[in-house]
């Protein structure tokens, strides 16, 4: 069976997806980066509804003309903070959906702890 990157990134996934899981008291915060967009979102997997969220096509967002990149993580973290924060959400439960922790997901991270999420 041939490994490539997506492979080991489905197996990163339904590694992590074993252990966490998201509820109305501590939401699992899931992140998602595609080629053009990055997401974040609060869910509650026992209720299976979304709380909250925030994305690079969000108006607050593109009001910052900034690039796909770390710096632009970084602002998406702390967006999603504050929108977590106001509808009620203090702790979350982290889920980087297979990627791995370095540049953009752990400046997304990083930016979300410093607005005020605990994780």
């Amino acid at each position: 069976m041939i490994r490539d990157s997506k492979f080991k990134k489905m197996l990163r996934h339904i590694r992590i997806r074993k252990k966490i899981s998201g509820t109305a008291a501590r939401p699992r915060m899931c992140v998602n980066f595609t080629a053009n967009n990055m997401y974040v979102q609060f869910i509650d997997d026992d209720a299976a509804v979304t709380l909250a969220a925030e994305s690079t096509l969000s108006k607050d967002f593109k009001a910052l003309n900034l690039k796909r990149n770390v710096e632009a993580a970084a602002a998406l973290g702390k967006l999603a903070a504050e929108k977590a924060v106001a509808a009620g959400i203090s702790t979350v439960v982290f889920d980087r959906c297979g990627a791995k922790y370095h540049g953009r997901i752990k400046a997304l991270a990083d930016a979300a702890r410093e607005a005020g999420l605990k994780f």
